[in-house]
């Protein structure tokens, strides 16, 4: 059989296998962005029939000013998984790799958030912050510290860092994903370094970090993509208050859905798209490829 007809049947049978992924695809992915695209202009409360307003919703938006603050709050949260999250997640990852004592122990702690219910936490870190008998009050008392009490959910200066401070339990899981890459890096890289006389911190950031630098900007990735559609935690303590403070484009979203307004939910839904488009692929020009795993082994 010659080349070009192995080839050919060869490709029949790849793209016969693509065919149920490709449908799955365009079913589930690219129908729904199209029809979100059509749909962000015009005018629709789910009943009657649609009418075509063109950039009206989305100028509409821009002059909201829930909206604004929502953009803010998402560039927020953005950052605080780029600059808290990754770091404190890298922090963990490279103590565990020394295997302490116990690191197991704490391994499976520190990823345990992961697996319970979203909800369940959210109600316990909203018990916590409770300003009558929430137990963070409660310590800041048993010290002395009861000028530091406060309603945390409920003043517009407190309640979109302690939403997002909730939300660091889930490093976790960011964790897991540069733990496996620091296990990766050749013990004879750090071999290598004693014997020529590096110390632990030396170690760490002149062959571990460059090593591991493609694996840290994955989970970066995922970090900030997690927090740009972050929408149960908000929900779930604040409802987007106080005074309309704390609200994130989901939960913007969700409000427009609500009151029937079906053009603006897909405005807000496309500029959603744009913004994590734009986030994500700046973060990964700004640090580069993500296969540095790969070559330091190669």
């Amino acid at each position: 059989m010659s080349t070009n007809k192995k080839r050919n049947r060869n490709g029949k049978w790849i793209v016969l296998f693509l065919l149920p992924v490709i449908a799955l695809i365009v079913a589930f992915f690219i129908y729904p962005i199209v029809f979100l695209v059509f749909l962000s202009f015009m005018e629709w409360n789910g009943i009657q029939s649609m009418s075509f307003i063109g950039l009206e919703n989305f100028s509409e938006l821009f002059t909201d000013g829930v909206f604004q603050t929502s953009i803010k709050n998402n560039i927020i949260w953005a950052l605080s998984a780029a600059l808290l999250q990754i770091p404190l997640a890298l922090l963990l990852a490279l103590v565990l790799t020394r295997a302490p004592r116990g690191w197991k122990f704490f391994r499976t702690v520190y990823f345990l958030p992961n697996v319970i219910s979203l909800v369940a936490l959210a109600m316990m870190w909203s018990a916590l912050y409770n300003p009558e008998f929430g137990l963070i009050n409660h310590f800041l008392e048993s010290i002395g510290a009861e000028h530091l009490a406060r309603n945390w959910l409920g003043e517009i200066d407190t309640a979109l860092p302690a939403v997002i401070f909730s939300y660091q339990i889930y490093v976790g899981y960011f964790m897991v994903i540069i733990l496996a890459g620091t296990m990766s890096v050749p013990r004879e890289f750090y071999e290598a370094a004693v014997m020529d006389g590096a110390n632990v911190l030396q170690q760490e950031l002149f062959i571990t970090l460059p090593v591991i630098r493609g694996i840290i900007v994955t989970a970066g990735t995922l970090a900030v993509a997690f927090a740009l559609r972050q929408f149960e935690t908000t929900f779930l303590m604040t409802a987007g208050g106080p005074a309309n403070q704390t609200p994130i484009l989901g939960l913007f979203m969700y409000r427009r859905m609500a009151g029937l307004d079906y053009g603006q939910a897909a405005a807000t839904g496309i500029l959603l798209i744009i913004l994590g488009v734009v986030v994500l692929t700046g973060l990964q020009r700004v640090f580069g490829k993500t296969d540095a795993v790969g070559d330091a082994q190669q």
